[in-house]
């Protein structure tokens, strides 16, 4: 496996910790990946829960108020602080959802805490550039579900920006979360990730034969990685396997959650923000069939597809309180998103262990 350039960044390994939020990938699992030459991902989703809630202004109800504490500005700062040192002056990214409410001023936060690469998907991000003109020397790194994404955001990049973005990651529907994808379009073939990458590394070579395209969305091994690096991919971004480590940042109620997940538990979901996602059936699940959900009050505005609360009453749970509530080791509130092969996993793995299986050592 060869080394993963991203702009003026190379990492070791071409494996890059996908980004999980809320409170799954911060400084001990982000920092730890870019310590043992993957690329460490913080999440940048609630980091108003961090350390408890003691870097967020106002709470309501034990929540962070609005979308400015709920993406905190000075708990990001410590996390990445956190993270430097562990992993040192590696590579270290940040994930930024495109459909978060504040999305400028965080990926500025960002930039300012010292992210070197910044990846963001759950959305075109075809304004991304503007708000990291400051800071020539971030990657900006876009995740598409098609060929055809990727067209339109090189074709605002370059027209607006002049620039490109420094790799794409393609994302299938196995992975865990929001997909690309609606609900039945998941599972057709020509939405496999397979069958995905060589039509996006066909659209970027149009635009630039170096941007690295990176797989993402059901890669578990290192078979899997080979498979995908065959295909015309220069990486691969994994989540879960990430996740069911010992420096993952989660409760272990989350990483027991997890582990005791049988295939036919991993499910895709009607979520808040318009498209499926994919994670467990637990009792919150159960409940929200049954409409017997807690109650929805939108304290923290985290999406503005949700429409300050409107999709989630809709929908039956509010993301933001219950990913909190899966952080914070509730089993029966809690959102636990996964992969679509969690299941396969029988023990955790420390990070180090982890990277060592992947590239084959």
């Amino acid at each position: 496996m060869n080394p993963l350039k991203i702009g003026k960044h190379t990492i070791k390994h071409p494996i890059i910790q996908g980004g999980m939020g809320l409170g799954i990938s911060w400084d001990r699992l982000a920092g730890n990946v870019s310590k043992h030459g993957g690329l460490g991902v913080i999440s940048a989703v609630g980091t108003g829960y961090y350390e408890n809630k003691k870097y967020a202004k106002k709470l309501v109800e034990g929540r962070p108020l609005s979308e400015k504490d709920f993406y905190n500005k000075d708990a990001l700062f410590k996390i990445f602080e956190n993270a430097r040192k562990i992993c040192g002056d590696a590579p270290l990214g940040v994930n930024i959802l495109y459909a978060i409410n504040d999305y400028g001023r965080v990926v500025r936060d960002a930039c300012e805490a010292g992210a070197d690469i910044i990846i963001t998907g759950a959305g075109l991000p075809t304004d991304m550039p503007e708000f990291t003109k400051d800071f020539p020397d971030v990657a900006l790194v876009p995740i598409v579900s098609t060929d055809r994404a990727f067209k339109v955001i090189a074709k605002r990049w370059e027209k607006r920006y002049k620039r490109l973005p420094d790799a794409v990651i393609v994302e299938g529907p196995l992975s865990g979360g929001h997909q690309g994808f609606k609900y039945e379009d998941c599972f057709k073939e020509e939405n496999q990730l397979e069958n995905l990458i060589p039509k996006v590394r066909e659209e970027v070579d149009k635009w630039d034969k170096n941007i690295p395209v990176i797989a993402a969305g059901g890669i578990w091994n290192r078979e899997d990685i080979l498979k995908f690096l065959s295909l015309g991919a220069q990486g691969v971004q994994m989540g879960t396997r990430f996740a069911l480590t010992y420096e993952c940042d989660a409760s272990d109620e989350f990483k027991q959650t997890l582990l005791n997940a049988k295939k036919e538990d991993i499910i895709l979901m009607k979520s808040p923000v318009g498209y499926p996602a994919r994670g467990i059936r637990t009792p919150l699940i159960e409940k929200v069939e049954k409409r017997e959900g807690p109650i929805i009050k939108c304290i923290s505005n985290c999406v503005q597809p949700c429409n300050r609360g409107e999709e989630a009453r809709k929908v039956g749970y509010c993301i933001a309180d219950r990913l909190a509530d899966a952080y914070e080791g509730n089993k029966d509130l809690g959102l636990y998103f996964s992969g679509a092969y969690a299941y396969k996993a029988d023990r955790l793995m420390h990070v180090e262990e982890l990277i060592k299986e992947l590239i084959g050592e």
